[in-house]
């Protein structure tokens, strides 16, 4: 039982610290933050599992198949939001310009799709993040 109470605390700590990246994404336009601090975060929380439990475990949880598929859709999604703008007739990424309703400010919905512009820019930073760690660790 090596490292018995850094494991126990990391089982307890790390699921609240990845919570707290992506509510850093998804808040990341009514209050500091953003989608690119977000995802270090929950990339960070993922690396610190890694490190924690070992790189077995942590390529266990997350695949390069999930870290590929995720870095991949992350841009995509991304790229669809942006062409909502130009679907309707407008530039890339114009929210308001599109007739998307940009909500009551302040509240999660209040810049259109900046939210869902960020989970997918969160993502992508996470996912390659964590692809970055485990191929440092491979040399």
């Amino acid at each position: 039982m090596k490292d018995f109470i850094l494991k126990r605390m990391a089982a307890i700590i790390l699921p609240f610290i990845c919570v707290y990246g992506f509510y850093v994404i998804l808040h990341g336009h009514v209050s500091p933050g953003g989608s690119f601090a977000g995802g270090i975060i929950v990339g960070l929380s993922l690396i610190a599992y890694s490190t924690i439990y070992g790189i077995a475990k942590g390529r266990a949880k997350l695949p390069e198949k999930v870290l590929v598929w995720t870095e991949s859709y992350g841009t995509l999604w991304y790229g669809l939001m942006g062409m909502v703008g130009i679907v309707k007739g407008v530039p890339f990424l114009a929210n308001k310009l599109a007739g998307v309703n940009l909500g009551n400010p302040g509240t999660l919905s209040s810049g259109g799709l900046i939210s869902l512009i960020g989970f997918g820019v969160g993502i992508r930073v996470a996912s390659t993040m964590v692809t970055l760690f485990f191929t440092m660790m491979e040399e």
